[in-house]
C-alpha cells in the first residue's frame, strides 16, 4: 500500500472544478510543496460533513471559536492523484481529532479482488491518503464541504429535483419544463 499521511495538513479543503451541474469534486490535502489531489463524488463530500459534525457535536469537540474561513480555490496546477472509492473516518478521543483515510480501492480486499484490479490496469498498490485533523480545522472543512455542496444548481419547488439553466422536466408537474 502506497500511503501519504498529512498529521496535520496545513490545509485541507473541498473543491469542485466546472458549472454547476457538471461539476467535478475534489479533496485536496498541503502540507508545504508536498499536494495531494483526490476525485471524489459529490454524495461523498456531503457524507464527510455530516460524519464529521456528528463525531464533534457527539464527543463535545465542537469549537467554540471557529478558525478563518477557508473559501479560497483549489491549489493549481493540480490533477487527481487518485479517484477515491473507499472513504474510513474515526474520531480519536484522547488527541481530539478527526482521521480521513482516502483510498483508490479497498484496502482489506481479498488477493483475487485485487489481481482483478492489476489486470484492468489499476497500480499494484492501493493508493492512499490519511489526513489528520485537529477539531476546529474538521469543523471548518465540514462547514466548507456544506457550503460547496448548496452552492450548486437550486431545487425545484414543486419537486425538489435540481433545476438546470434551461429548467427541467418536473415529475410533479406531470412532465412540464418549469
Amino acid at each position: 500500500m502506497s500511503l501519504t499521511s498529512y498529521d496535520p495538513p496545513e490545509r485541507f479543503v473541498a473543491g469542485t472544478v466546472g458549472p454547476p451541474g457538471n461539476r467535478t469534486f475534489f479533496l485536496q490535502a498541503r502540507d508545504g510543496a508536498r499536494i495531494s489531489t483526490m476525485s471524489v463524488e459529490k454524495v461523498h463530500v456531503i457524507a464527510i460533513a455530516d460524519r464529521i459534525s456528528d463525531a464533534l457535536e457527539a464527543s463535545g469537540s465542537l469549537p467554540a471559536v471557529p478558525l478563518a474561513v477557508d473559501n479560497e480555490p483549489l491549489d493549481t496546477p493540480f490533477e487527481d492523484d487518485f479517484r477515491i472509492n473507499t472513504l474510513a473516518l474515526r474520531f480519536e478521543a484522547d488527541r481530539r481529532v478527526v482521521i480521513l483515510e482516502c483510498h483508490d480501492r479497498d484496502p482489506d480486499a481479498d488477493e483475487e479482488a485485487q489481481q482483478q484490479a492489476r489486470e484492468a490496469g489499476l497500480p499494484a498498490a492501493i493508493q492512499s491518503v490519511q489526513v489528520t485533523l485537529s477539531a476546529p480545522m474538521a469543523a471548518e472543512f465540514a462547514r466548507r464541504c456544506k457550503a460547496l455542496v448548496a452552492a450548486g444548481r437550486p431545487p425545484c419547488p414543486f419537486c425538489g429535483l435540481p433545476l438546470d439553466p434551461t429548467g427541467h422536466i418536473c415529475p410533479r408537474a406531470n412532465g412540464y419544463r418549469r
